[in-house]
């Protein structure tokens, strides 16, 4: 059973953000033949693509067994018990879990895609993976490093919380 580096990232923009996104880390940490290895701050950032509260991020480091469509499910399942509701692309929501990374993978299938087909767009992903895995290189997109000096995301306003 091979064990990889897997990498979420969690957003949350109703509710008790801080609560919530600590809650998603606990129940990461109880995933089945995983360990959460590091969580990074918390940054804050604009609604992007619909209107909205700012969002609360973070990104979680996982050492895991699960491929990465168990992955998936179970982060879905994770959203689902803190309130999720899928109304609209981008709408506010209580909790989102996105697979950004698995070990070496390149996916592409029918509702997953990894690495995550816009973390190099968003700086509220860009810098807490960058915090937590500072040598990543990102399959098919290059060093975490070189992505965080990107115009495109150093143009973004992402506030990292004390």
């Amino acid at each position: 059973m091979a064990i990889d580096d897997a990498y979420v990232g969690l957003g949350a923009n109703l509710g008790d953000r801080e609560a919530t996104l600590a809650a998603a880390l606990e129940a990461l940490a109880r995933l089945p033949g995983t360990r959460l290895v590091a969580g990074s701050s918390f940054y804050r950032s604009a609604s992007m693509g619909a209107p909205g509260p700012d969002y609360l991020n973070a990104v979680a480091h996982l050492r895991t067994a699960l491929s990465p469509r168990e992955l998936l499910d179970h982060l879905l399942a994770i959203e689902h018990a803190h309130g999720r509701t899928r109304s609209a692309p981008n709408a506010p929501r209580t909790l989102d879990l996105d697979l950004l990374v698995h070990g070496t993978r390149q996916v592409d299938e029918p509702g997953l895609v990894v690495p995550h087909p816009r973390l190099h767009e968003r700086a509220f992903v860009v810098l807490p993976l960058a915090e937590v895995a500072p040598m990543l290189v990102v399959p098919g997109l290059g060093p975490i490093a070189g992505l965080k000096l990107k115009a495109s995301v150093a143009d973004q306003r992402v506030d990292r919380l004390p």
